[in-house]
């Protein structure tokens, strides 16, 4: 018998189609392992579901502990707004499992809910995930060589404007799907593949889409014309194919597509070599990128995508100096103008909105970064970029469900696990957040296919911070010397190996090597001279040597590290740095109420994820107060 196509319970409808709850007529955004539970829970209403066969349904073959169990019923109470102690959908039965007990009506054919298009209706069987490759140039025109990223690009948006596939990026096609194998679930199902060819002042393109498990052609299509007549032709390619496809193009859809973003074909190819320039992730490409986007905004003031790869070049100029006691916060506030900028001039341009997002994020605006996430999000729920962002803006449950949707499209970006995992660690679930970090760096083990652009940096020493924390010195010293091993791989590889060799001293003084303690803090300093943990290490080596006065040299170095920090708006920085100088000198009631101010008038978000793994606050475990202090951390992560 086939399963039913959708479920009923209270005012829920689970559509196995659609793959989505939807409470009455509003669809829910649920993470795919939350959806999955419920699945399985709908499919056995009243039965007992053993934590077994969870395990066996959401995590094949992959061992994970009971927290993990724990945290999806979580959220799957939450999303349906139910409660453990007295359930209506998801009881507990102790010690053995779970119950749905709701009623539960099984449909075999669900319309679609009144007023409520349903998105993809046409593939709705399962959505078919497509990537525009390249396109080729056939002549090997130097000149206009910048249309094969130009091209895919604008395939890309026109695409994912339909709605009807599930469009993979274009920047990513050797790493979001080259390196999955086809018919694994991030692999693509069609291929977009095209070429041009110039000729005097005309252009000719020619685009197929093909099914990639058979490598069959499904559609063809060619257009002709003049060079600068190129959006035209690119219309008329993208029309084409999605005919051939039999794609639903929604008046909204095709209004987008109208609403060209330039007609200026010199602005059109600096915006694209821009581009091109910082997708490296280079630093020494940057300047470079900015002039090109300075450039097309000179050809085309009211360009909201070049006022957008602007805003995208200023901020890895903060993020470059983000670790020195003066970051370049003009740079900083640069790239939000420009954000604003590109909004004004496009209200509904989902990448404006998705970087706006991340720089308010890196601005300690979360409530703005949150709502501007969440809008990139709905504009275009299909680009994994907006999640990731949502995801760095937000916090607790959002960032992981924000981050759990952006590893279902793109698996190997292991900083969507670094992140994830800084949750868990605020809530003090360790374990959960070392399986998180151990999932990351199973994309970014040596010999893996995992992205060379975005390694897994972080990772090993937020691992051995754990580890650490955990009373494990050696296993702490093993993680913290393979993300030394990193070297300059990676934007914030040189700043996560700096952090390692101070997490490497605080292990050698855990083990009583105070000569290599000394060795390793030093080499964070050589690195990064204000570096204020690094600093504090040395001084709490002296403390142990009887060096009372190499000590106080140190902790007062630090002090100015704090200072400065406060004096750029990083007061949470500030009150971290104060706190643990307060630890060290034994003032662990002080220290207790400098970290509970910190959590209890903090905005909403991520301040202070790292208690409780910080080395410097181990003293302060047995305190008075310091337990409030992680209880209300992990209030804060929920």
């Amino acid at each position: 018998m086939p399963a039913p196509a959708a479920y009923r319970f209270g005012p829920f409808t689970l559509d196995r189609s659609a793959y989505r709850l939807r409470r009455k007529t509003t669809a829910l955004d649920l993470p795919p392992k939350v959806l999955d539970l419920l699945f399985l829970f709908v499919s056995k209403p009243g039965a007992l579901v053993t934590k077994d066969d969870i395990l066996q349904a959401l995590w094949p073959g992959i061992a994970v502990t009971d927290n993990a169990i724990t945290q999806v019923v979580s959220d799957l109470r939450e999303a349906l707004g139910d409660a453990a102690g007295s359930p209506t959908y998801v009881q507990t039965v102790p010690r053995r499992g779970y119950r749905f007990i709701a009623t539960v009506e099984a449909i075999s054919a669900e319309p679609a809910a009144a007023g409520v298009e349903a998105p993809g209706a046409k593939a709705a069987a399962g959505a078919r995930r497509i990537l525009v490759m390249p396109f080729t140039n056939v002549t090997g025109d130097a000149e206009v060589d910048w249309l094969s990223a130009g091209l895919a690009e604008t395939m890309t948006n026109d695409l994912r404007a339909i709605g009807d596939l599930v469009v993979l990026d274009r920047a990513l096609p050797g790493e979001a799907a080259g390196t999955a194998p086809p018919g694994s679930a991030h692999a693509p199902d069609l291929a977009v593949v095209g070429s041009f060819q110039r000729a005097g002042g005309d252009l000719r393109l020619t685009a197929r889409v093909v099914e990639v498990a058979t490598r069959e052609a499904v559609a063809h299509a060619k257009a002709d014309g003049p060079l600068a007549d190129v959006f035209r032709l690119q219309d008329a390619l993208v029309a084409d194919l999605t005919a051939a496809l039999q794609l639903t193009l929604t008046p909204a859809a095709a209004a987008r597509r109208r609403a060209r973003e330039t007609s200026n074909l010199d602005a059109y190819r600096a915006l694209t070599e821009g581009r091109l320039k910082l997708e490296t992730l280079d630093p020494a490409d940057v300047p470079a990128a900015v002039a090109s986007f300075e450039r097309a905004l000179a050809l085309d003031p009211r360009y909201a995508l070049a006022h957008v790869g602007l805003a995208h070049a200023c901020f890895w100029r903060f993020q470059a100096s983000r670790a020195s006691r003066q970051p370049d916060l003009p740079a900083r506030a640069a790239a939000i103008d420009h954000a604003r900028r590109a909004i004004a001039i496009d209200s509904d341009l989902a990448e404006a909105h998705s970087a706006l997002a991340f720089f308010l994020a890196g601005a300690d605006q979360p409530a703005e970064a949150v709502a501007e996430g969440r809008l990139a999000a709905a504009l275009e729920p299909g680009n994994w970029r907006h999640q990731f962002r949502l995801g760095v803006a937000a916090w607790g449950h959002e960032r992981l469900a924000a981050m759990q949707a952006v590893t279902a499209v793109y698996p190997q970006l292991a900083y969507a696990y670094f992140a994830s995992a800084m949750v868990h660690v605020a809530r003090g679930d360790l374990a959960l957040a070392e399986n998180t970090l151990r999932q990351g760096l199973a994309f970014d083990a040596e010999g893996a296919s995992g992205p060379a652009r975005l390694p897994g940096s972080g990772l090993h020493w937020l691992l051995g911070l754990s580890r650490l924390a955990g009373g494990d010195a050696a296993g702490a010293e093993r993680e913290f010397d393979r993300e030394i091993a990193h070297g300059a791989r990676g934007v914030f590889a040189s700043e996560f190996a700096t952090d390692a060799r101070a997490g490497h001293g605080f292990a050698l003084v855990e083990a009583g090597d105070l000569g290599g303690a000394v060795e390793m803090f030093e080499q964070a300093l050589e690195a990064s001279p204000d570096h204020a943990r690094a600093l504090l290490g040395l001084a709490a080596v002296r403390l142990r040597q009887g060096r009372k006065s190499d000590a106080l040299a140190a902790s007062a170095r630090a002090k100015a590290v704090a200072s400065a920090l406060g004096s750029h708006g990083r007061k949470v920085d500030a009150a971290l740095v104060a706190a643990m100088e307060e630890t060290l000198f034994a003032d662990t009631a002080t220290a207790v109420r400098t970290l509970g101010r910190l959590v209890a008038e903090s905005p909403p978000g991520l301040a202070g994820w790292s208690i409780p793994v910080e080395p410097l606050f181990s003293p302060l475990r047995p305190a008075p107060g310091f337990r409030a202090v992680l209880d209300r951390l992990a209030e804060r992560a929920a």
